[in-house]
């Protein structure tokens, strides 16, 4: 699971969002969100303490999830990370 949480973090990082990031709390964060869903595509809204708007795109399947796209709004700047691609 390491290693996802890096590959979560490392994609973030190069959209050039500046903020250090915490893959894991991403990870459980969309588990929370996610738990008893029924399959389909949604978006998700967080804030985070620094008032950051993360809006997540997760295509949650009956075993697993996909985190498809994540876009970031902070201090006036977005940034837009498509973990898909």
């Amino acid at each position: 699971m390491e290693e996802f949480y890096e590959a979560i973090e490392e994609k973030i990082k190069s959209s050039g969002y500046p903020k250090k990031i915490d893959g894991c709390s991403i990870y459980t964060e969309i588990s929370d969100f996610i738990e008893d869903k029924e399959n389909g595509s949604y978006l998700y809204l967080s804030k985070n303490h620094e008032d950051d708007i993360f809006e997540y795109k997760i295509d949650v399947m009956t075993d697993n999830f996909n985190l498809a796209t994540l876009s970031i709004t902070s201090n006036g700047q977005n940034y837009f990370i498509d973990f898909d691609a």
